[in-house]
């Protein structure tokens, strides 16, 4: 593991430089440091100022900013720099930085990334501003390539993305609803991988009572609130909400049916997602409400890596479970895998898409695996050192010929922070298939109350050009005794967002 320092004379722009450098160098440590004129008198006061001599750095990068240019010093001491002006816009530095940037390092390493210096999480933004303003999709392929170096061939599928997703969003008024997300924090296991705020069942169960309550009460509220306007889609993830007995679930739905108008929604997915919470009992219990929308997540159809990263089923569940749930009438199922798993290559995964594209389900949306902070890979990986992390340009295309061949195809995409290979998650689906609540929340189109401990209320408005958020506590217990303060925090948000 590479220790990295970065040093900016100014605090502009940090996080974009440093995910360049972690993308360029993955599973590196990446310290940034200030000089005495990047902090303000109070920050000097509180802050060492003196960074480390070079040499206890395994690189050391330097960003300078001038009234004309900037500066960017790379690790064996070059000195690269663009002429771009204090005055210009916001964007137009941004770019020019990165642009910069990315080439110093591409030059050092000998490497290229797929997304380029494209930093963010949301890669169809670009494409479908630039749609929305009229732009071709020619035009919008070489904006995207001169400008933030992508590949060709994340270049077409960010375009493909973008224009499927206007498409789907065509189709109603999306501004003027919104939508409702419901999380249940409970699994019957934590997966090595996860960075969810999930609850074991063996330790929590006793909770689950309590927060159902607890939830209720926020649901009640919600539904008060929000009774005015236009529901479009529910969403009940986790977690894991088939943690849940069949009468808990019933419960749950006979709830959110009882409280919101559903007459008009468009989707209603549920998360059944580990198959080894899924019964019979529980998809009949779903079965008699709206329900539009499941998932049965295997993440690989490999048994010895279910076993390594905590998955208390089988392969076999797997496929019972969906079988199941087609013979009980869900006729649209998504499943969710993740590539990079420890110690998966190509043939593990070609192997796992081998039986998936036997069960065919409706949707495949592909993760790649992304090693944040939290997760017990992460806080444990030391234990791990001799299993492989592996995702390539390969893999990736393999899955995406894989939806190909299942006749699918890219409906929504994001990124996330240590993404392995500097890919991406692909959510894939049929022509009628694709999951509305995945658009809007990933394209940020639409306002979101979330009920739930950790979830995350996003408020959208001024005609979607501003976005603010209202969360919940993650803590299970904190989240239970303190559903007060989590009413008064959406309330002053609808009151100061939504005008209500």
């Amino acid at each position: 593991m590479l220790n990295i320092s970065l040093t900016f004379n100014r605090k502009d722009f940090e996080y974009d430089v440093y995910s360049l450098i972690r993308a360029f160098f993955p599973g590196s440590q990446v310290k940034m440091l200030y000089t005495v004129e990047a902090l303000t008198p109070e920050e000097q006061k509180a802050a060492s100022l003196e960074a480390l001599p070079d040499q206890e750095y395994d690189r050391a990068y330097e960003v300078t900013y001038l009234p004309e240019e900037i500066r960017f010093r790379t690790a064996d001491g070059r000195l690269k720099n663009t002429a771009v002006s204090d005055t210009a816009d916001r964007p137009d530095r941004k770019n020019a930085l990165k642009q910069l940037v990315y080439q110093a390092l591409s030059e050092e390493t000998g490497r290229v990334l797929p997304w380029g210096n494209l930093t963010g999480i949301r890669p169809t933004k670009i494409p479908m501003g630039l749609l929305e303003q009229g732009w071709k999709n020619t035009e919008i392929a070489q904006y995207m390539r001169d400008t933030y170096y992508c590949s060709s061939a994340k270049t077409a599928l960010a375009l493909a993305t973008a224009n499927r997703e206007k498409a789907i969003l065509q189709e109603f008024d999306y501004r003027t609803g919104w939508s409702l997300y419901v999380g249940i924090p409970f699994c019957p296991s934590i997966c090595l991988y996860c960075s969810f705020g999930s609850h074991a069942l063996k330790t929590w169960k006793h909770m689950i009572e309590p927060y159902l309550e607890a939830l209720f009460r926020e649901l009640d509220f919600i539904g008060e609130r929000m009774k005015h306007l236009r529901l479009d889609t529910v969403y009940i993830g986790g977690g894991t909400p088939t943690s849940l007995e069949a009468e808990q679930l019933d419960r749950l739905l006979a709830k959110i049916s009882q409280t919101f108008d559903l007459s008009h929604v468009r989707e209603f997915t549920v998360e059944a997602g580990r198959p080894d919470t899924i019964t019979e009992a529980k998809l009949s219990a779903i079965r008699q409400y709206p329900v539009s929308r499941i998932s049965i997540n295997p993440q690989t159809m490999n048994q010895e890596t279910l076993d390594l990263i905590g998955r208390k089923h089988t392969v076999e569940e797997t496929v019972q479970v969906f079988r199941m749930a087609r013979e009980l009438g869900f006729d649209n199922i998504n499943m969710d895998l993740i590539v990079g798993l420890p110690g998966e290559g190509a043939e593990e995964v070609r192997h796992t898409l081998e039986q998936i594209r036997l069960l065919d389900p409706d949707s495949l949306t592909v993760h790649s695996l992304a090693l944040k902070r939290a997760t017990r890979l992460n806080l444990f990986k030391d234990q791990y050192e001799e299993i492989s992390f592996d995702n390539s340009a390969e893999i990736m295309a393999m899955t995406e010929q894989c939806a190909r061949e299942m006749d699918m195809g890219p409906y929504y995409l994001y990124r996330q922070k240590n993404i392995a290979g500097n890919f991406e998650n692909v959510g894939y689906s049929k022509v009628d298939k694709y999951g509305i609540y995945n658009i809007l929340i990933m394209e940020e189109k639409q306002t979101i109350m979330a009920a739930g401990s950790g979830a995350s209320t996003k408020f959208v408005f001024q005609n979607g050009e501003r976005i603010e958020r209202v969360e919940n506590v993650k803590d299970l217990k904190n989240y239970v005794e303190r559903i007060d303060e989590m009413l008064e925090r959406k309330q002053k948000g609808i009151d100061q967002y939504l005008g209500r």
